[in-house]
């Protein structure tokens, strides 16, 4: 009788798994159900591939987890929050590397439906991630769809987050403490409850990047160059904004600080030229009414009269201009994360300065909403 029972139970386990196997299902990431807040290339298979920073992917389902086939070209590390509106701190933190690899993003979750938020939080040179398929134990849903509210920022290593999880200054650059999602603008987008379109590289500049004179420096190749494409590290592939949901309220550009690196001072007419060819593009993707704020960062005094000078000398609508002044703005002594870059702390004073401006020009109002 004894042997029966086993017999049976084992019989019931295998069937149990066997049922369990079954209500797998996997989707393609392009489905349509799937959002993104991304400039994304998709492949005849259905997969979706991506670099820049802040690249968002919203999925809804039903079951008990969330499973993600994906390849990666070198190693980034993704928030991932989990039934929450995203906040400061992740639930989790994942990543992706290799190629095809299946990465659990959330597991136990319960019976029901669930909702998970998976944002990038490295930038684009530490690889492009292509998502095959997601597997759920139930269909997937449909995800949030694109806010009313979008904001686009243009920048560098400050864009980035590079640094933005450091607390002392000396620390070295490491991609497991750079995370977008503590950088000012997403402060910014988390105060109006906006989505966010981060265009950002470290060290790049608007007519000079960081230390270019040096052998290994990018050369010749700044943001005008590279705003419109679709990856940060693909040169050859354009981004189509006329065919893209996209439409955001205002777009902020915060570059400078690498035209005065190495107290070295760009040529103003050069510097005011590829500045033009920014807003250009800007301009031609949105239409020209579209409101553009141009930021100097604490770098260099004389990058405010470069920045002031290009916005007031445009020529374009709806160009207008800010800065962050050295030794008032931020506190150098505990506000600064690796390799001397704003660290958390100073991120939420950059964000308290420019969110005046980004509700006059979108025509926002101010929230109650605590500003980290």
């Amino acid at each position: 009788m004894k042997r029966i029972l086993f017999i049976a139970a084992a019989l019931f386990s295998v069937a149990a798994s066997a049922g369990n196997k079954a209500s797998e299902v996997t989707t393609p990431a392009a489905d349509s159900r799937v959002t993104y807040i991304a400039r994304t290339a998709v492949s005849e298979d259905g997969s979706v591939s991506f670099d820049w920073s802040n690249s968002t992917i919203r999925v809804a389902f039903r079951g008990d987890f969330l499973k993600m086939k994906v390849s990666d070209t070198r190693k980034n590390w993704y928030n991932v929050w989990i039934d929450k509106t995203p906040g400061v701190e992740a639930d989790k933190v994942i990543t992706t590397f290799g190629k095809d690899s299946t990465v659990t993003v959330a597991e136990n979750l319960g019976k029901g439906n669930h909702f998970i938020t998976i944002q990038k939080r490295t930038e684009g040179e530490q690889g492009t991630t292509t998502v095959h398929s997601f597997t759920t134990q139930g269909e997937l849903l449909r995800a949030e769809p694109l806010k009313e509210r979008m904001i686009e920022v243009v920048g560098d290593s400050y864009t980035c987050g590079y640094g933005s999880e450091n607390s002392v200054s000396t620390d070295r650059f490491s991609p497991a403490t750079e995370n977008v999602n503590k950088a000012y603008e997403a402060i910014i987008a988390r105060y109006f409850d906006a989505d966010l379109m981060t265009i950002a590289h470290s060290g790049m500049g608007v007519s000079r990047n960081y230390n270019e004179e040096h052998k290994d420096a990018i050369k010749g190749y700044h943001m005008s160059e590279r705003y419109n494409q679709t990856f940060d590290e693909n040169r050859e592939v354009t981004w189509d904004a006329s065919k893209s949901d996209w439409k955001p309220a205002i777009t902020i550009i915060y570059l400078g600080a690498n035209d005065f690196s190495v107290s070295l001072q760009p040529h103003k007419g050069r510097f005011i030229a590829k500045y033009h060819k920014l807003l250009r593009e800007i301009k031609a993707n949105y239409g020209e009414d579209h409101p553009i704020l141009c930021c100097a960062s604490k770098s260099d005094e004389n990058l405010f009269n470069y920045v002031r000078e290009a916005a007031l000398g445009s020529g374009m609508k709806n160009v207008h201009y800010s800065a962050i002044f050295p030794k008032v703005d931020l506190d150098d002594d505990r506000e600064l994360g690796a390799d001397m870059h704003p660290n958390y702390k100073a991120h939420k004073k950059i964000a308290h300065v420019f969110i005046p401006y980004v509700a006059t020009l979108a025509g926002w109002e101010l929230t109650g909403r605590p500003i980290e």
